[in-house]
């Protein structure tokens, strides 16, 4: 039998705090880790547990290993967080929030509550709401979705499901809004549903209520919501020049990348107003909630540099189109490209500028109101407080959000127009 008192000091601390570790020789935690930041009450760390980063955090009846080795670096997890194998990177996981094996999750993500994948997963600067499900063998990078009101009741990615978030081009530009945030924060709509076998061409927009099939790739936006959306069995191929380096039409590309920053800054405003409080009544509660603040940084300069790439990239189409001659088409297509390369810096002020802060400040107060009363009555749970609002309360936070999202989003468009 092995001596337990050879065991590294941090093992050592973690077990007289109450981490259980059924085999204290298969686990791994960094030197730079500080173990205050980790909870005692019903913690495992199963064989095969690897721990980095001088900012993990992880909270009480979190769960690491179960199903398979888990390496975790810089994360912050909530209580009763599953990570059943896999590798996660600077993502926050809040309560009960869980992946199974075989996952893959890297900077930038967010999920909240109750969400959760099976196995072999791959997930990057995404950001799934309460409840949101999602299937096996999926690649679902560059997104964010919300939708449902429960775990019977929640949005869901379909097995073997595709977000295509890279062009041949070479750019990222292409982050989708599968929900909102003005409306998905209430946890009060439709869910939407991704069949299996199937994917999304980012960047697109697709409402609440709205069905994919199953098998169907899917290139266009439905943003209003409550559609079937299917596509054609039958392969009819094409074939054409392919010119590198070449853009069409981009006017719906540039809307979306700034509706999806827009919901971005929305979602910050959520977090710094309505979300803050329920952080700071719970222990670790302020490390969590600076956790999550963090990735919707990282998460906003992401996508404001990837669009920046994009708009950089529209002077070497300009002279594609320009050696094309296609008349009038051609010139409202450079016409458009070379307002975007002239704005730029007038969109990127717009979208960096601190705007948010000072829209609808009147209904901001007014919602948050209402939130510090039921917190004064002793409501400490987020998600049954939200829930719990009725349609006017709701109302108030939604169009508070839609102000944020319609400001940033009309500010950013003259440029164009």
């Amino acid at each position: 039998m092995k001596d337990l008192n050879a065991l590294p000091e941090k093992i050592i601390g973690l077990m007289n705090k109450g981490v259980k570790i059924p085999n204290p020789y298969s686990v791994d935690i960094g030197d730079e880790v500080d173990i205050a930041r980790i909870a005692g009450a019903g913690v495992i760390f199963y064989s095969g547990t690897k721990i980095y980063g001088e900012k993990m955090l992880i909270g009480p009846g979190t769960k690491l290993g179960y199903e398979s080795p888990v390496t975790v670096v810089d994360c912050q997890l909530g209580s009763d967080v599953e990570l059943k194998g896999g590798f996660f990177k600077k993502t926050i996981f809040l309560d009960k929030s869980n992946m199974a094996s075989g996952a893959q999750v890297r900077e930038g993500c967010i999920l909240e509550e109750e969400a959760n994948g099976s196995h072999t997963v791959g997930l990057k600067q995404t950001i799934l709401f309460p409840f949101v499900t999602i299937g096996s063998l999926v690649n679902f990078c560059d997104c964010f979705m919300a939708g449902g009101t429960s775990r019977r009741d929640h949005s869901e990615v379909g097995s073997s499901y595709i977000h295509f978030n890279y062009t041949p081009n070479q750019d990222k530009a292409t982050a989708s809004l599968i929900g909102d945030v003005p409306r998905g924060v209430m946890l009060n709509r439709p869910p939407i549903f991704l069949g299996g076998q199937g994917g999304l061409v980012g960047p697109a927009r697709i409402g609440y209520g709205t069905v994919i099939a199953a098998g169907t790739v899917y290139r266009g936006d439905s943003p209003e919501g409550g559609k079937l959306i299917h596509g054609n069995m039958e392969s009819v191929f094409t074939e054409r020049e392919f010119l590198t380096g070449y853009y069409g039409n981009v006017g719906s590309k540039i809307e979306n990348n700034i509706l999806y920053l827009a919901n971005l800054l929305a979602l910050k405003e959520w977090y710094r107003h309505t979300r803050k409080p329920f952080f700071a009544m719970r222990d670790q509660g302020p490390a969590l909630y600076e956790g999550a603040m963090d990735k919707l940084d990282m998460a906003f300069t992401e996508r404001l540099n990837r669009f920046k790439v994009l708009s950089e990239k529209m002077e070497r189409s300009i002279g594609i189109v320009e050696g094309l001659a296609q008349g009038e088409k051609g010139r409202q297509l450079i016409a458009q490209k070379k307002k975007f390369i002239e704005n730029w810096g007038k969109i990127e002020d717009c979208l960096t500028g601190n705007r948010e802060e000072a829209v609808a400040g009147e209904k901001r107060d007014a919602l948050c109101e209402i939130i510090k009363k039921r917190i004064d009555a002793g409501e400490t749970d987020y998600i049954k407080t939200i829930q719990s609002l009725d349609a006017e309360e709701s109302s108030i936070g939604t169009q508070w959000l839609q102000a944020i999202v319609d400001q940033i989003h009309g500010d950013s468009s003259l440029f164009l127009s």
